[in-house]
């Protein structure tokens, strides 16, 4: 190697102190780690990576980039980043947003990268990330052995690193400490980490142990005074529950139901999102995302994702099949909870449309209930290319001439059919004595919160309150649901603390579940069908139906059933699924 090549010394490094630091930004899963190291290796603090051996061309062209970008305000990017030279030298600049949408910084300081060709750039890079894991003396690793090392973060970095040597004004990127850097807010409309995670449930045992014991601990209000629960679910009704829960019910059953199933993890607008994602061995299965509500979670599902996969082995048709998407609505389940606003369907209904894209399926269809209903209404005025048709249990159909004389409880208007004076008593005593609960979380979802994530009895008084009414179960949800599977779904809101963070999604929504005029369904373009279970809050009718969706194509009244569709009625919901998008294959 002759002494002109910029490429060629075996003695790759060599010490340079720089007066001047810039920042760039990083995933912040590296950024600890790297802190550290470099923090606590002293060589480390004072490292100018550049040929040992440089042809005399380069060091005139380095002294003028060093006179021009070193010792005067330096504009790295296009966003205000420069030096500040009152500060000493010490980087006030905003970092640039990383691969993953964080901000934050993790290569050593004082390190100055320069190159003439780009391709030459990974060969610097692998020396740079070498130091995170090897000690002082293996300054130089191959690329190869450093992507085994770590392939997610390390291919992360060196993507990052690329982005910058890029951008950076004569080839230069400085780095510097992550005391020295001011924090960018993330951008969460494009992530950058679309990387899907396999995901497993295990609470550990103190968690289980610690809810016993606050079950055991539980302090009992007084009895009701009637003898019906016109003042709420009645205390005989809790106490069995709740014995059974602290004494007979085992989470770990659940657990191994769960991660029976093809689970995973994936970050979408900085939130993650878990969902159960199971293909069918036939060809040419319809691509399906099904969102649960409050109180449920994935939990109503489960029992349909066999007939829906595989419905050759249920009694149905290989056609028939299905690819399900079982996402948790951020805020339940083993999603991520969402630290900032916004997160309410039209957001949720983007992401759900991300994953599915995510996922590789150019086409899908999408079915809700309750919250899930909502969302699917969200989504289908988006019209996101792709989405094919949803299916609604729970549709927004009240007419906006109707809206104001349900809510404050006037008389029904003559001239409603039959069908629709029974919708509208429904709603009237729905929202004048049912839905208290409704406005509480609306309006305070974090002051009902304090309650659900500190008393095991009175979360599970606030969730089996609601499969008592909305089942088709005249009271007496056993009759269709199990003790464990309405404790599964309990549990799951426990061992998550998932209370409020829940109840938000009412906050975000402010409630509007039910309106056509507040839901713009008339807005929706998309293909839709409606299935009508007899013990729904409210049978929607069809001609409620077809006046709130202008673009209907399915209806149908099952014949058993309520709010809890899926799970209280599995192979009925299953045959409306395949009836309802028969068309639309």
């Amino acid at each position: 190697m002759t002494r002109s090549s910029c490429m060629g010394s075996s003695n790759l490094y060599k010490p340079y102190k720089l007066s001047r630091l810039h920042a760039m930004s990083a995933p912040s899963d590296l950024t600890h780690e790297w802190n550290i190291k470099f923090q606590r290796t002293p060589i480390l603090e004072n490292i100018f990576i550049r040929p040992n051996r440089c042809c005399s061309g380069h060091r005139r062209k380095l002294a003028r980039h060093r006179s021009r970008y070193l010792d005067a305000p330096i504009r790295l990017h296009r966003r205000n980043r420069q030096i500040d030279r009152r500060t000493g030298g010490r980087s006030t600049v905003r970092p640039l947003e990383s691969m993953t949408g964080k901000a934050s910084l993790l290569i050593p300081s004082y390190v100055l990268i320069h190159f003439r060709q780009f391709s030459k750039h990974l060969r610097y890079i692998a020396a740079i990330t070498s130091f995170a894991q090897t000690e002082r003396k293996q300054r130089r690793v191959p690329m190869t052995e450093t992507a085994k090392a770590s392939p997610q973060k390390y291919g992360r970095f060196i993507a990052v690193t690329m982005v910058a040597i890029t951008l950076a004004p004569g080839g230069y990127v400085v780095q510097a400490n992550a005391a020295d850097v001011v924090s960018a807010p993330s951008l969460n409309t494009t992530d950058r980490d679309e990387s899907i995670r396999p995901f497993q449930v295990h609470v550990p045992q103190s968690q289980l142990d610690d809810l016993r014991r606050r079950i055991a601990e539980t302090r009992w209000p007084d009895k009701e005074t009637v003898g019906d629960s016109s003042q709420g679910i009645q205390l005989a009704q809790v106490q069995e529950l709740v014995r059974y829960w602290g004494t007979d019910y085992d989470w770990r059953k659940a657990e191994t139901q769960l991660n029976a199933l093809p689970e995973f993890i994936t970050t979408i607008d900085g939130v993650d999102i878990q969902f159960i994602h199971v293909r069918s061995r036939h060809p040419d299965a319809l691509p399906i995302i099904l969102t649960h509500g409050w109180p449920g979670s994935t939990f109503e599902f489960l029992k349909t994702i066999g007939p829906l996969t595989d419905p050759t082995a249920y009694g149905g048709r290989a056609q028939d099949a299905f690819d399900v998407v079982v996402p948790s609505i951020p805020g339940y389940g083993f999603s991520g909870k969402p630290t900032d606003l916004g997160w309410g369907p039209e957001r949720t209904a983007r992401a759900w449309d991300t994953l599915m894209k995510r996922l590789g399926y150019q086409h899908y269809v999408s079915q809700g209930g309750d919250h899930g209903s909502v969302i699917s209404d969200a989504l289908a005025r988006q019209a996101p290319k792709g989405l094919l048709a949803i299916h609604l249990n729970m549709p927004a159909t009240i007419p906006g001439d109707l809206t104001k004389a349900i809510n404050s409880g006037d008389p029904a208007p003559s001239n409603l059919t039959p069908p629709e004076r029974q919708a509208f008593q429904s709603l009237s005593t729905f929202f004048g004595r049912n839905a208290a609960y409704g406005a509480l979380m609306v309006t305070r979802p974090q002051t009902i919160g304090y309650s659900l994530s500190d008393s095991p009895a009175g979360l599970a008084a606030w969730m089996y309150e609601k499969f008592a009414q909305w089942s088709d179960s005249d009271g007496v949800p056993e009759r269709v649901l199990s003790r464990d599977e309405m404790l599964n779904d309990i549990t799951l809101y426990w061992l998550t603390n998932t209370g409020a963070s829940s109840s938000r999604f009412y906050w975000e929504n402010n409630n509007n579940n039910f309106s056509a005029e507040t839901q713009h369904t008339k807005d929706i373009k998309v293909p839709v069908a409606i299935s009508v279970f007899p013990k729904e809050i409210y049978q929607a009718p069809e001609s409620w139906s077809k006046q709130a969706y202008p673009s209907l194509f399915y209806y149908n009244q099952v014949a058993r059933g309520g709010h809890f569709a899926a799970w209280e009625q599995p192979q009925l919901f299953t045959e409306e699924l395949r009836a309802a998008f028969k068309s639309v294959r």
